[in-house]
């Protein structure tokens, strides 16, 4: 059955796109002025976006090795890119998934002359800048906590980058303990596998720490 979507115009200018597991905040500017017609575009096309990786969602689901080299797909591909290079075998290309579609929505946005753009995807962001514009982000201590315990300056020196944060109590199962740990890289979607990857490393053992395997609690997971 598909998903129920919604787009909303926030105070301020961004736009929260809705569609099934997928919450988006978009806000996009050029210079210092918001533009939500174009949030709004950008929110549709976000749904387009969930909808390709979950046409291939079986597929992405398995390990870099086991997928075939002629998949077109340009958002699949930059999921297996990013995992890649993060060099961690037992992750599939879902990893990437969450900034993978941020970027996505991001390079929309700068395509059709936003000059400063952050899409956060559930704590995945993606993060434009052009000519002199900057933004903060902040980064949490626990992905399951809305405090800030760090902000981080970022500006247009790079015009593209990634923030990203995964851990216990996330949105999707991990192998560690980690309350959270976030990632910044040139693209969301590197940031996106790299944390994923930290995140899963992050175990110590302790008779309070119980581990299952995934496809017990989830028999759809993509975690081996």
């Amino acid at each position: 059955m598909p998903y129920q979507k919604a787009i909303n115009v926030l105070h301020g200018g961004a736009v929260m796109a809705e569609c099934g597991p997928m919450r988006l905040v978009i806000s996009a500017f050029v210079g210092k002025v918001p533009q939500p017609e174009m949030g709004k575009r950008a929110a549709e096309e976000s749904f387009k976006y969930l909808e390709r990786v979950a046409h291939l969602r079986d597929l992405l689901g398995r390990r870099c090795t086991e997928i075939p080299e002629n998949l077109e797909d340009s958002l699949a591909v930059k999921m297996i890119r990013s995992v890649l290079a993060v060099g961690d075998q037992d992750l599939t290309p879902m990893a990437a998934v969450a900034g993978t579609i941020a970027d996505a929505v991001a390079d929309f946005l700068v395509n059709r002359g936003m000059t400063r753009v952050v899409v956060d995807n559930g704590g995945d962001v993606a993060v434009r800048l052009l000519g002199d514009a900057s933004v903060t982000v902040g980064i949490r201590q626990k992905v399951d906590k809305q405090e800030i315990s760090n902000v981080i300056a970022l500006d247009s020196r790079s015009p593209s980058w990634g923030v990203t944060t995964s851990g216990l109590g996330g949105r999707s199962f991990t192998r560690g303990v980690a309350s959270a740990s976030t990632v910044i890289a040139g693209s969301a979607s590197l940031a996106d596998a790299a944390a994923t990857a930290i995140a899963n490393s992050s175990f110590v053992e302790d008779e309070q720490v119980i581990q299952r395997p995934a496809e017990e609690i989830d028999p759809e997971t993509d975690i081996a």
